[in-house]
C-alpha cells in the first residue's frame, strides 16, 4: 500500500472519528521506541511504524460496588468494554486501509500466553507512548482524567501519523493501590518511565493466581478480573 505524506490534519481527523465511535481518549505512538517489546508473534510489528491507542472509560459507579472481590456487574461491564473497543479498532483499521495503509487491529483482551499472562502486545505500553497516561505502581495505565478506570485497544499501521509522546508520571508517593491489594501483590515501587520487567512493580504470580483462580470462579464472574486497586486510585474517582 502507498506511503505518501498525509494531509496535516489527517491525524486529528482520525482521532475525532474514533471518538465519534465512542472512544474517550485516542493517541498515536511511535513504534520505534517499542521495538524491543515482547510481542506475539515475534514479527508482529514488522511493516508497521505507528500504533493508534484507543481508550474508553468504565462507569465509575461499577467500582463502588466492589468491596473485597469483583462483582458480576463489573465482569459484565469489563467484557462489554472490550467488545466495544474491538469494534472501534476494527473500524479504525478499515478506515486506514481504505485510505491506503496497512492496519491491524489487536484484540483488547486476548491472552495468548497463560504462563506469562500476555497477549499479542502490551496495550498499556503502547498507550503510554501515545500519551494516554502513565504506568502506575499497580502496573496499570493511569490517565489523569479517568485514572485506571479505562480499557485499551491498539491498532498497528504503516500510516505516517503524527505521534504523541509520554506524559509525566503523577503517582508520587501514593501507595493506595499497594495497601488495598488483597494478596499484597503490588510492591509500591514507582517509575519515572516504565518498568523493564513486571516483577519490578508486583508479584505477578500472586495477582494472576488470585484473578484466574478464586475471582474467576465466583458465580457469574467467570473472567480473571479484580478492580480493587483501580477503585482506590485517587485519579478518576470523581465524575
Amino acid at each position: 500500500m502507498r506511503d505518501k505524506k498525509l494531509p496535516d490534519d489527517y491525524t486529528e481527523k482520525l482521532k475525532k472519528k474514533i471518538k465519534k465511535w465512542g472512544a474517550d481518549l485516542a493517541g498515536i505512538a511511535d513504534l520505534e521506541p517499542l521495538k524491543d517489546l515482547e510481542v506475539n508473534p515475534p514479527d508482529l510489528l514488522d511493516g508497521f511504524k505507528r500504533a493508534v491507542s484507543i481508550a474508553i472509560r468504565l462507569p465509575v459507579a461499577v467500582f463502588e460496588q466492589i468491596k473485597e472481590r469483583p462483582t458480576p456487574l463489573y465482569a459484565s461491564v469489563y467484557q462489554t468494554a472490550n467488545r466495544m473497543l474491538d469494534e472501534m479498532a476494527f473500524k479504525t483499521s478499515v478506515m486506514l486501509q481504505n485510505d491506503g495503509y496497512f492496519s491491524l487491529p489487536v484484540p483488547a483482551s486476548q491472552v495468548l500466553d497463560r504462563k506469562k499472562w500476555m497477549g499479542a502486545i502490551s496495550h498499556k505500553a503502547v498507550a503510554r507512548m501515545a500519551g494516554i497516561g502513565w504506568q502506575g505502581k499497580n502496573l496499570l495505565l493511569i490517565t489523569a482524567k479517568y485514572g485506571s478506570r479505562v480499557r485499551l485497544v491498539t491498532v498497528l499501521t504503516n500510516a505516517p501519523l503524527k505521534v504523541d509522546g509520554p506524559v509525566k508520571n503523577r503517582c508520587g508517593e501514593c501507595t493506595m493501590c499497594r495497601d488495598a491489594c488483597p494478596v499484597s501483590a503490588i510492591k509500591g515501587v514507582g517509575t519515572e518511565t516504565y518498568y523493564r520487567d513486571r516483577e519490578e512493580a508486583l508479584y505477578l504470580s500472586r495477582c494472576a493466581g488470585k484473578l484466574a483462580g478464586e475471582f474467576a470462579a465466583i458465580p457469574d464472574v467467570g473472567v480473571p478480573v479484580c478492580g480493587i486497586c483501580i477503585k482506590v486510585c485517587p485519579f478518576g474517582r470523581r465524575l
